[in-house]
């Protein structure tokens, strides 16, 4: 491999996979403790407070891995993206700088707090830290969506002296795409941490242990991720594909499998891409006519453009786009039905002995981390060839001194360093979930 281009596409890819396996899950569980840690506060019941003990020493590992593996990312704008920082880099680097000043710092701060601080505190403070973190985390995302999201639609500039220069920051972090990214992708993060509670109370029920904790667990869990399911379709998800539809036309055609633009175009439900020529074979539409005029436009007649009306230099990678879109909405679909089936024993009072469900619960833990993977890549893949859309293209961006050789050697040491990280993580985790929660305490209430 010999072409430096696609190898600094790969690290960038590898480090920020890796990376992206840890926030969704400490936005998402954050939140999750405000809400058990404030019904521990509020009404004085020591179930919920051990679940806040337990969950926060899985919080403090997650964050611990994720702050290590993010550091290495930024690094990268500098050695292999050279030209990229030099065009960009005076409006990129200003929410990345936000970022650690005004999130990173308040959420590290006040996690040290919660984690060090019960008993020391008050319980209402000790509550309010964890709700810090929580803000801070979701801070954390809005300042890097917000840099992502200007990559997709760039605003607040002008372009001279072969520089991009910032004219409005204003403009420039609430761009076209912002808002309803982030939303989207915070959502997909509280999916995750209910998942998360939700698959960890579920190996408690199944091996006895803590079932005290892991039932209100489990039932906060399973209301909370139903919730945030059915927003994640409606009407968030439904938002952000008008507005991809609006700004990025050819990303629309890609992931919904469009070859030919038409007026009262379908919504394909499966398809296999193929990108030479372009083509989708066994292509299966949702039978609603004009679906995706309608879902786009609001209008089923109004028209679509498709992959051939664009010139071929400017269209996306057909088959990765396509295929990580249409995974990530088939598990989305997944998780509303798991959560209302969830919802469903709960309220027959059959959640906690029904242990099919528990063990999918289980197996279910990863699957929203997979999801938030794809997401990424069909928005990143889906933008391409431009790594600013319309501005500047990925091939321009490159680093002209760093080499084919070292990028691949690069590739291999931050390979070994996440195969230790990974191992290292996984380890801690289960070891700790394996402990299972403290001791019931003699002043524990009845659940």
């Amino acid at each position: 491999m010999d072409d430096p281009v696609l190898l600094a596409r790969i690290q960038f890819a590898l480090t920020i996979c890796f990376h992206f396996i840890f926030p969704p899950i400490s936005i998402g569980l954050a939140w999750l403790l405000v809400v058990i840690e404030g019904f521990g506060w509020r009404k004085s019941d020591e179930i919920y407070t051990r679940a806040g003990k337990f969950f926060g020493k899985l919080l403090a590992i997650n964050f611990a891995i994720g702050v290590a593996t993010g550091i290495v990312m930024e690094f990268q704008f500098g050695t292999n993206w050279a030209e990229y920082s030099k065009v960009v880099g005076d409006i990129f680097g200003a929410p990345l700088a936000a970022e650690a000043l005004f999130a990173f710092f308040l959420e590290s701060s006040f996690l040290g707090l919660y984690l060090f601080g019960r008993n020391r505190v008050s319980r209402g403070l000790h509550w309010f830290s964890i709700l810090m973190v929580a803000v801070g985390s979701t801070i954390s995302a809005f300042w890097i969506i917000v840099a992502n999201s200007w990559q997709q639609t760039p605003t607040g500039y002008i372009f001279q002296n072969g520089r991009a220069e910032l004219t409005s920051f204003y403009d420039a972090v609430f761009n076209p795409s912002t808002m309803v990214r982030f939303l989207h992708t915070v959502d997909a993060a509280l999916i995750t941490g209910a998942f998360f509670v939700a698959g960890v109370a579920a190996y408690l029920l199944l091996k006895k242990k803590g079932g005290d904790v892991a039932r209100k667990a489990l039932k906060v869990s399973v209301i909370f991720g139903l919730v945030v399911s059915l927003v994640e379709l409606y009407p968030l998800g439904h938002e952000h594909a008008v507005q991809v539809a609006e700004t990025q036309p050819e990303k629309l055609a890609a992931i919904e499998g469009l070859i030919d633009g038409r007026t009262n175009a379908p919504m394909i439900a499966f398809g296999i891409p193929s990108e030479d020529p372009l083509s989708l074979d066994m292509a299966i539409e949702i039978p609603i006519p004009g679906a995706l005029s309608w879902l786009a436009f609001g209008d089923t007649d109004a028209y679509v453009k498709g992959l051939n009306d664009f010139p071929s230099d400017e269209i996306p990678p057909f088959w990765l786009t396509f295929v990580s879109f249409h995974t990530m909405v088939a598990l989305g679909s997944f998780f509303i039905a798991a959560m209302l089936l969830g919802a469903i024993l709960l309220w027959r009072k059959r959640l906690f002995e029904t242990r099919w469900f528990l063990k999918l619960l289980l197996f279910s833990i990863p699957l929203p981390v997979i999801a938030c993977e794809l997401g990424w890549v069909a928005a990143e893949v889906g933008r391409q060839p431009w790594v600013v859309y319309k501005l500047l293209k990925t091939a321009d961006a490159i680093s002209l001194t760093v080499t084919a050789g070292e990028i691949l050697f690069s590739i291999i040491m931050f390979s070994v360093i996440y195969i230790f990280l990974g191992a290292l993580y996984l380890f801690l985790m289960m070891r700790t979930v394996k402990q299972g929660p403290e001791a019931v305490s003699a002043k524990e209430v009845t659940a």
